[in-house]
């Protein structure tokens, strides 16, 4: 791949539950802990900054990574901006900004993911890569997780 690959991640599935549904569960600490393993503090106002906290279950090592909502309008749109360098507030030029649109779509929701920012932090090229590569796989990994959290959500109401 060339450098100028990396610029964003984009991805859109399907999801057999009502917008409502799906953004409450990308926006409430409970659900965020379900599908996400993260311990959080977290609330869908623009400008509130909150963290999100994984823990390795073997090594007992936790890792925090702050984030700042930069948009928040149910049950449409949710954006963040999140750095991997704690103790710095996430702003443009030092984090990602990943989007979630919900758009409705029959009785369920099609989500619209993008987290951009790559090439703006300035990385060099294996640095960028490995970010790249390591939140690709995330994504890939915790979306489904997401829908299937919301389908489990919109079957119990």
């Amino acid at each position: 791949m060339e450098y100028g690959e990396y610029g964003s991640i984009e991805r859109e599935l399907y999801i057999d539950a009502p917008p409502e549904v799906v953004f409450d569960v990308l926006t409430d600490p409970e659900h965020i802990r379900d599908w996400w393993s993260a311990e959080n503090d977290f609330e869908a106002t623009p400008g509130r900054p909150g963290s999100l906290t994984w823990t390795n279950k073997d090594s007992g090592v936790s890792k925090s990574v702050p984030f700042t909502v930069v948009a928040s309008d149910p049950p449409r749109t949710l954006s963040f901006r999140w750095t991997h360098e704690e103790g710095e507030n996430a702003g443009p030029g030092n984090s990602l900004l990943a989007t979630f649109e919900l758009a409705p779509a029959g009785e369920g929701t099609t989500l619209r993911f993008r987290e951009s920012g790559y090439r703006e932090r300035g990385w060099e090229a294996a640095v960028l890569e490995a970010h790249y590569n390591d939140h690709r796989q995330g994504w890939d990994f915790y979306l489904p997780r997401m829908a299937a959290a919301a389908e489990r959500a919109a079957g119990a109401r």
